[in-house]
């Protein structure tokens, strides 16, 4: 059963002066009863009042105030088709990425009326399916953020009720998408700026669409600058992959020093964060000896020690899209929205325009204290003796991933040892421009 968080079911409530006997709850019947009028003129004058006559709605709704009646959700839900909540799905409550994402969905939602959900599916693709199907009926709308399920999964629920996912890029549902990319050129022009020539990506899930994306942008990156004459010798190595957590991070950081990079980009800020834990206890300087960024800008980067270079997000806002998006199949009334026909329960076709369907937000490096010049000798950091790696946080393969250095092939993909969980985004469905347009099997984080 998932954690919920935020459902709220408002009911009928007792009060003494309501002048009924035993102390119990207050039903529609008993405003009926006391009005003179039918339960279902009830219902009409409380939900739709623009339906029942002027006198009868007022004589109504006087009742109902002095009896304390309070419409439970269930029976608007019944009597209107809809139940003015929306429910939010996260792989990890605990990751300190979703706590603005969560802030901004909730607050857009809270100035629209409307009661948000909050389910924790504990980076299970069943539990993420189960958690859709007891919805079904329980909520307007759903936001589907870094999504385990496959496309074809994904698809079938839009079909059922509106959905938006946010980072998870699926032909035909409406998507906000963070930019890592940007950032990560960003990252690139830095690490190079001060000498570094070999970056070491660190993997995270396998079968993440924005892990995959990242790696790609950084391979990207290193064959542009190449093209341009900025840095000829420049080479990307990817180790892992890694769970996304700071227990994680003695694994990687020791997967680092033996990749020989002096520099690299992590999966996320908790990767990052639990490296420099680990460099830390092994007497290796950062970023003296070897130069980290994370990725998200989470609470709590910048009170690292040293403060942790990182790619900024706009994670709040990526919520507050995602539910403008959702109220626009909502409502299709409001203007400048993509929405559907509630009336017939038909969804938005894809054959609308793509900057109707789909959000890309901008980010940005953040240079804090955790990178620096490389060492002057361009050689492996010291291979310290591993004294300790925790069993469970281990990756399957704890062999670095090594690609070829990216000049040897500048006109075309890096020749590229990929695991067999991690396939590459098919040619086919590559962006043609800043904005990704591909379809992936895999999901997001």
């Amino acid at each position: 059963m998932p954690a919920v968080a935020g459902l709220c079911f408002p009911v009928s409530v007792t009060s003494a002066e309501t002048g009924l006997s035993g102390g119990r709850a207050v039903t529609i019947h008993d405003v009926a009863a006391r009005a003179g009028v039918a339960a279902s003129t009830v219902s009409r004058a409380l939900n739709n009042p623009g339906r029942v006559n002027a006198v009868t709605r007022e004589r109504v709704q006087k009742i109902a105030a002095e009896l304390n009646y309070v419409p439970s959700s269930q029976a608007r839900a019944l009597s209107s088709g809809k139940t003015k909540t929306v429910a939010l799905l996260v792989p990890d409550i605990t990751n300190p990425f979703y706590f603005d994402l969560i802030r901004g969905t909730q607050h857009q939602l809270k100035a629209a009326g409307y009661t948000q959900v909050l389910l924790d599916t504990e980076e299970s693709a069943d539990q993420e399916s189960g958690s859709l199907d007891q919805l079904q009926k329980t909520c307007d709308g759903v936001v589907l953020t870094a999504s385990r399920l496959t496309d074809e999964q994904i698809v079938t629920a839009s079909r059922s009720r509106p959905l938006v996912t946010i980072n998870r890029n699926v032909h035909g549902v409406p998507s906000v998408l963070i930019d890592s990319p940007q950032a990560i050129g960003q990252a690139v022009d830095h690490l190079v700026s001060l000498g570094h020539r070999r970056i070491c990506y660190i993997s995270g899930p396998p079968n993440s669409f924005s892990n995959r994306w990242r790696w790609r942008a950084l391979n990207e990156a290193i064959r542009a600058r190449y093209r341009s004459g900025v840095a000829r010798d420049v080479e990307a190595v990817r180790v892992g992959p890694f769970s996304p957590k700071t227990t994680s991070g003695a694994a990687a950081a020791d997967a680092v020093v033996n990749s020989g990079a002096t520099a690299c980009i992590a999966y996320n800020d908790l990767l990052a964060i639990g490296m420099l834990r680990r460099f830390r206890d092994r007497g290796i300087a950062v970023p003296d000896e070897i130069s980290i960024i994370g990725c998200d800008d989470i609470f709590g980067s910048d009170f690292c020690d040293p403060p942790l270079t990182t790619m900024t997000a706009p994670i709040e806002q990526a919520g507050r899209a995602a539910i403008t998006m959702l109220l626009g199949l909502l409502n299709p009334l409001i203007p400048g929205l993509p929405g559907g026909d509630r009336l017939t329960g038909t969804v938005p076709q894809p054959r609308q325009k793509i900057g109707q369907r789909r959000v890309m937000l901008p980010t940005h490096l953040t240079i804090r204290s955790t990178t620096g010049p490389a060492p002057v000798s361009e050689t492996p950091v010291s291979e310290t003796p591993v004294s300790e790696t925790p069993v469970s946080e281990t990756p399957v393969s704890e062999t670095p991933v090594s690609e070829s250095p990216v000049p040897h092939a500048p006109e075309s993909e890096p020749t590229t040892a990929v695991s067999t969980a991690d396939s590459p985004i098919p040619e086919s469905e590559q962006p043609a421009s800043n904005e990704l347009n591909t379809s992936m099997e895999g999901p997001a984080q």
